[in-house]
């Protein structure tokens, strides 16, 4: 389980609570759009739609900023088939977990000749912890708010997961937020504080843990394909590279049987092009 397909759980899980942090108000109703928007499948990892009693909410949490294509184009198109489908105000929010100095983690609209689109980004390093430490459905992103004490913060976190009542809830969200936590604090450090004991019996940590072993074949058939063809083009664009990293195991492995027909990078595309497609 990717750390923005975590973040696309709870948001899943607890609409209303990520809809009322978002959108500053409680909205009696919340629905999970569970929809394709049809000219390209949605990045399921990662794309949230909740929709209120007027309003579609579309969160998009992001770990990495290169993409293809770019972020603000993506948001703008969002946007436009979101609208047409459903004929009500679009709110985006894309929150970025991971602290980057990267110029798309502070860009918020899309520019062209003709159009200009605007939409919310929210860069967690810079949030204040309190909001999140008080709030159950909020609480495993709080290891990545703003701090100047890592030993402080997670020590919160895990006195707040403390007195979450529910047995099963309270092993999942500190689950949740051991995970997060990775992303900006070592192991070691973690553990001291999220004690691994505590999750063991949750279905989710068990969902982890599975995962887990499905993404490390993943990423081990992803670097055997990068060196060969770095072995045969040298030095491979960061978008070509960005869309094989998006590849499941399975398809990095036709790839990867199908390597010796490539003589040229447009051979790669064409090919790579097919399995994005299957």
């Amino acid at each position: 389980m990717s750390f923005d397909n975590v973040c696309k759980v709870l948001a899943e899980k607890y609409p209303r609570e990520f809809a009322s942090w978002l959108l500053a108000q409680a909205p009696t109703q919340v629905k999970v759009l569970k929809t394709e928007l049809s000219l390209e499948p949605i990045r399921a990892d990662s794309v949230t739609f909740l929709q209120t009693a007027n309003r579609i909410l579309h969160i998009e949490f992001q770990t990495r900023t290169i993409s293809n294509p770019p972020l603000p184009f993506r948001m703008l198109d969002y946007s436009v088939r979101l609208i047409r489908q459903y004929n009500v105000p679009v709110t985006q929010v894309v929150i970025f977990l991971q602290e980057t100095n990267n110029e798309i983690a502070f860009t918020e609209e899309y520019v062209s000749e003709t159009t200009t689109h605007r939409y919310r980004v929210l860069r967690m390093w810079e949030q204040e912890s309190a909001l999140f430490l008080d709030n159950p459905a909020l609480l495993p992103l709080a290891p990545l708010t703003r701090t100047t004490s890592p030993q402080r913060l997670l020590s919160q976190v895990a006195q707040s997961v403390a007195r979450i009542p529910d047995r099963n809830t309270r092993q999942d969200i500190a689950a949740y937020a051991e995970i997060l936590a990775g992303l900006k604090f070592e192991k070691e450090l973690i553990r001291q504080f999220l004690s691994e004991d505590v999750m063991q019996e949750s279905v989710i940590y068990q969902d982890i843990l599975q995962k887990g072993q499905q993404q490390g074949q993943q990423l081990e058939a992803f670097r055997f394909l990068m060196r060969q063809l770095n072995r045969r083009f040298g030095e491979i664009d960061a978008s070509i590279i960005e869309r094989i990293r998006g590849l499941s195991t399975e398809q990095l492995e036709v790839l990867g049987e199908e390597f010796m027909d490539f003589t040229t990078i447009s051979d790669l595309l064409t090919l790579l092009e097919q399995q994005e497609n299957n």
